[in-house]
């Protein structure tokens, strides 16, 4: 973990203002302009075609940043599940450069404009916080916050965690770090640490910017998360 963690700090320092320059993301026309399905319709698909949907609400690595429309996460996730039987459609509303706060600010409008009720909603968001260095106690706030929501509509949620680059310290990485399983325990939802794990560490598979996957890491991270959400999609 200690040589994944340096390397994904050296990364994060070549690429800190790349990110720090990218669209928030954060106003509701962005967000439902991003929210298209795999095959690129609207997310307001016949609820008919599906026994299932599942939204995954991020940032650009749930977006498909820098890869053609059908690479992205939602995409090669949705292709994944219908390979393995699963009469599913999953919805894209990732926003690049979405902080929490950006996700938090758009999540009854995003929710409000599906024509059924998500059977899971994946939350993948923090990473620009810590890019940023916002608070740590800002950024589990927002999240709980998203959760609460979440919950309070009946919607079962996964969480895909991030971690603090060792640049920023261990101070902020102590307070960081802990977000998601702390989430996971609380919520009682599932957890995959690290989205990126398995991947940042392989160059091959991020583009040049070296914080975003390839379409080839997309198939790795989809490949490592596809049973926990088979399981979830399951559960009664």
């Amino acid at each position: 973990m200690n040589v994944k963690l340096c390397f994904y700090g050296a990364l994060l320092l070549a690429v800190q203002p790349i990110a720090g320059c990218a669209d928030d993301g954060g106003s509701n026309e962005t967000a439902v302009d991003r929210n298209v399905g795999s095959d690129g319709e609207t997310a307001t698909a016949d609820a008919a075609d599906y026994d299932h949907m599942i939204v995954v609400f991020g940032d650009s690595l749930y977006a498909g940043y820098g890869l053609d429309q059908d690479e992205g996460f939602a995409p090669e996730l949705q292709r994944a599940l219908s390979d393995g039987g699963q009469s599913v459609r999953v919805v894209n509303a990732g926003v690049s450069g979405d902080t929490t706060a950006a996700g938090l600010q758009r999540l009854s409008f995003t929710l409000d404009g599906l024509d059924a009720t998500p059977d899971l909603v994946i939350v993948g968001l923090g990473g620009n916080d810590m890019l940023r260095g916002i608070s740590p106690e800002q950024t589990r706030a927002n999240l709980q916050a998203i959760l609460d929501e979440l919950e309070s509509r009946g919607i079962d949620a996964m969480l895909t965690g991030m971690l603090a680059a060792p640049n920023l310290g261990a101070d902020y990485a102590d307070q960081f770090n802990p977000i998601y399983t702390d989430l996971a325990a609380q919520y009682d939802v599932p957890l995959y640490p690290f989205f990126l794990d398995g991947v940042i560490q392989r160059p091959e598979l991020m583009l040049p910017d070296g914080i975003h996957p390839t379409a080839e890491g997309i198939d790795v991270v989809v490949e490592r998360i596809e049973t926990m959400v088979e399981a979830e999609i399951a559960a009664p």
